[in-house]
């Protein structure tokens, strides 16, 4: 069979079809959902089709947990897919069907070299300085007689990758890529036991599903020229290939836990909003102009493949945050105060015994970079607070003392509106000869158990009269 060069890669035809491929061995991190979202992107730009596949075949490896963590990443990010979830392990008679296409067609063959066999050849070539391959011994070619398969050895089976030439393809994010297939030894498609391995299980799917655009990180570019390789001995058209470079932690070392390689629903449980997230994600590598901030609409509308960096991304733990914040800002505090209350009883705490949340968060979403910190601020509104022993030392003066009495006073009996607090706080500091400061830290120490809130007024007003007076009361 002679050896294939494979010229320019064309363009496939619409309808643009792209998927994401996660294998089930672990959560759905940073990295991978960026895959999910710019595959997802591109297929809406383009009116395509989404196809989300599980490649589970890592049987030793792949967990049930493992799935539905990438399920619910996925639903999270409100990333829907059109087609799927596919399960790799679902398609074994597809697979193996293929082999034997394959082996009848002669671009497939049985190896019979024992794995130990094949141990031995790589470190005697390791030994020779030799790049560590298999040697075709059980390759067929014109004129070579093989051995008699020895008993009792099941074989694998290798794909006859060309021995010539060269596997070229035009990568939409790093240019230009050419290997050649003297680089390559024959790769086995299956196992002695019959289960077809990755790259071979990968083509098919791709072949199947139609994919159009495959669009992954960049530890699969080795993969690309054997995937080409055996799409092209398939007759199978190829698909574009665009490869993501990895994204670094803040501190340009490779993302692990300590630095966002975690699974996106941690997100979700730090309190980050998932437009937070898929805006942040989409800006890790990819931009358009200088727009920092964007809807998912708006990036579904810019969004190609042409103004991705193959450069590594750097994440930026500041950077989100900030954009938290924004949409924090932006949202609506009904939505807001529906997930503040579930994070507050998940720590035991009642949102119903107290003031009414939303105007709590109203009173601090300006100031809140998540919702775990919004939890914080609100949850002294409803616990039965009493302020550290070291605060009530430095803010709760006997000067304080006789104003917050005055206060407390007036409090009992006057209108309960923020105009009317201000100016009631405002008369109490010129009674006492005091500053603002001097009378409206001591209060905020007193019912919030902190010196910093929001607006004294506006916290009172949200707090209530009683629970107002019963705090004063525990400290005067």
């Amino acid at each position: 069979m002679p050896g294939f060069t494979f010229a320019r890669i064309p363009v496939m035809a619409t309808p643009v079809r792209t998927r994401f491929a996660p294998s089930p061995t672990g959560y759905l991190h940073i990295g991978g959902a960026r895959t999910a979202l710019f595959s997802w992107a591109y297929a809406r730009r383009h009116g395509g089709r989404f196809i989300l596949r599980i490649e589970d075949t890592d049987v030793a490896r792949s967990t049930p947990e493992a799935v539905q963590a990438i399920l619910d990443g996925m639903n999270w990010l409100d990333l829907k897919w059109d087609e799927g979830p596919f399960y790799q392990m679902q398609r074994m008679d597809r697979y193996k069907a293929v082999i034997q296409e394959m082996l009848a067609a002669g671009s497939a063959y049985p190896c019979y070299m024992p794995p130990e066999e094949l141990d031995a050849l790589r470190e005697a070539q390791r030994a020779r300085g030799e790049k560590p391959r298999y040697d075709g011994r059980w390759r067929p070619e014109t004129g070579k007689v093989l051995p008699e398969p020895p008993a009792g050895v099941t074989p694998v089976i290798r794909f006859r990758n060309p021995a010539e030439g060269v596997v070229a393809w035009d990568d939409l994010v790093k240019g230009r890529i050419e290997i050649s297939n003297a680089e390559m030894d024959d790769l086995i498609i299956a196992r002695a036991d019959g289960t077809p391995t990755y790259n071979f299980c990968v083509v098919v799917d791709d072949w199947d599903m139609r994919i159009t655009q495959v669009i992954r990180g960049d530890d699969h570019v080795n993969n690309t020229p054997r995937q080409i390789n055996i799409l092209k001995a398939l007759g199978a058209e190829v698909p574009q290939y665009a490869h993501l470079s990895m994204i670094l932690g803040d501190d340009g070392q490779k993302l692990s836990k300590r630095h966002g390689a975690v699974s996106v629903t941690q997100y979700d449980d730090d309190g980050y909003l998932p437009e937070a997230v898929i805006n942040y994600l989409a800006r890790l590598g990819w931009s358009h102009g200088d727009d920092e901030i964007f809807s998912r609409e708006q990036l579904v509308e810019w969004f190609d493949l042409d103004h991705i960096t193959p450069s590594a991304a750097q994440f930026n733990t500041e950077k989100l945050n900030w954009l938290n914040a924004h949409y924090i800002r932006q949202a609506d505090n009904g939505r807001l105060a529906a997930d503040v209350s579930r994070r507050l009883a998940r720590r035991g705490v009642d949102p119903e015994a107290g003031p009414a949340l939303e105007a709590i968060i109203a009173l601090y979403k300006d100031r809140a970079s998540t919702l775990n910190a919004l939890a914080d601020a609100a949850e002294p509104f409803y616990i039965d607070l009493h302020p550290a022993p070291e605060l009530i030392a430095q803010h709760l003066t006997d000067p304080a003392r006789e104003a917050l009495a005055t206060l407390r006073a007036r409090f009992a009996d006057m209108t309960w509106e923020k105009p009317a607090l201000n100016t009631a706080i405002k008369e109490t500091c010129t009674a006492h000869g005091l500053k603002m400061p001097q009378v409206a830290i001591p209060l905020r120490v007193a019912i919030l158990g902190q010196p910093q809130t929001p607006s004294i007024d506006g916290v009172l007003e949200t707090m209530g009269r009683e629970q107002v007076l019963r705090r004063l009361d525990r400290v005067l």
